[in-house]
């Protein structure tokens, strides 16, 4: 989860008389490293941030959840593929108010809590991924097959599945481990691991995270997009440097917002096997910089309705015909005359560079 230790990951100078303890004593680790400065950080950034991410996420995101969900026609992959991306950044957005509570005051809302939530931020955030990467490949396969395929087809649906069984995976050892522990008058929802297996779980936890949650999908929209974009440019379509421009924010907005941190998270990964942190001061540094660029990283689930919905023109076609429908039921309603309007999506076809999608539910142009 989206959560920063007040203390140091790892004793300074050794573990001292506590090697005999079956878990680790988060208690002695205030003496070691002082973290006052990384919570009162934590105090004043962590809300400010979760609060604009969760207005202009939700806000998104459940628009894009409404008028997928609104449209009967069949829908695309693409489209099928968004839809799940978008459930799965409510879903991990709906989880900050809580930890948003918890940089202010602890975690008050006991172990159950402090598994699920966790759990659900992890699992949340991993699918998001990993669906950015099914789309990669899908708009690939869109450039290179013929257009009567592009219906939504059984591979789909495992590719679904196979992502939420990953997500849900890579979230077990936030409901095995994590639990709420007492530090300093302030309940802590964090990981605790068996001493003997402290640094293998966790080092290994981090790998893993970092090649499901960013190497593997990166890796993937690289290479789908490179050729989706040497596809673009070999067609005889002369409106070229629209959906270049589609794929360039694309990439270049996962790059800004999750290299950062997975740096940072790759670095933590190697401190905790060769303890290279030795230094109070560039423990705190490193918190810190954890917590910014996991905000930063988070904040890509606000930029997804933007990047993979509002810029296609139907989608925008489709918004604009339902607040021009809102607004006649509105003046009916304020002339007495309330008329049942139809809100059924368009069934008309745009064939673009992307292939053929009903009105309401294409994605790009």
């Amino acid at each position: 989860p989206l959560l920063f230790p007040i203390f140091s990951p790892i004793p300074l100078g050794g573990w001292g008389g506590d090697e005999l303890n079956s878990v680790i004593d988060y208690n002695t680790y205030e003496l070691l490293c002082e973290k006052n400065d990384v919570r009162n950080f934590s105090k004043l950034f962590l809300p400010v941030f979760y609060a604009l991410a969760f207005t202009v996420g939700v806000a998104g995101n459940s628009l894009v959840v409404a008028i997928y969900a609104y449209c009967k026609k069949p829908k695309t992959k693409t489209d099928v593929y968004i839809m799940h991306l978008a459930i799965a950044d409510l879903l991990l957005l709906f989880t900050l108010p809580f930890w948003a509570a918890n940089a202010v005051q602890g975690w008050e809302l006991g172990n159950a809590m402090c598994k699920l939530t966790s759990s659900l931020y992890t699992m949340n955030f991993s699918s998001s991924m990993l669906f950015l990467a099914s789309i990669s490949v899908d708009r690939y396969r869109a450039t290179s097959e013929s257009r009567g395929h592009r219906r939504t087809s059984k591979h789909c649906s495992v590719t679904c599945l196979c992502v939420w069984l990953s997500a849900i995976f890579l979230s077990i050892p936030e409901l095995i481990f994590n639990q709420v522990k007492k530090h300093n008058d302030r309940n802590q929802c964090l990981p605790v691991f068996p001493m003997n297996m402290e640094t293998l779980l966790k080092a290994t936890i981090q790998i893993l995270e970092i090649i499901l949650e960013f190497l593997l999908p990166f890796l993937v929209m690289l290479i789908c997009y490179s050729a989706t974009a040497r596809a673009i440019f070999r067609s005889a379509n002369a409106k070229k440097t629209r959906p270049f421009m589609v794929l360039l924010a694309v990439v270049a907005t996962f790059i800004i917002t999750q290299v950062p941190y997975n740096i940072v998270k790759f670095w933590r990964a190697i401190d905790i096997i060769y303890m290279l942190i030795t230094d109070c001061d560039v423990s705190k540094t490193i918190d810190i910089t954890l917590q910014v660029t996991k905000s930063i990283a988070l904040f890509h689930t606000c930029l997804n309705p933007l990047l993979y919905t509002f810029l296609g023109a139907s989608f925008k076609m489709h918004i604009m015909k339902i607040a021009k429908n809102y607004g006649y039921w509105r003046r009916q309603q304020q002339n007495g005359r309330p008329e049942e309007i139809s809100m059924n999506c368009i069934s008309s076809q745009l064939r673009t560079w992307w292939g053929s999608h009903s009105l309401c539910v294409s994605t790009y142009v």
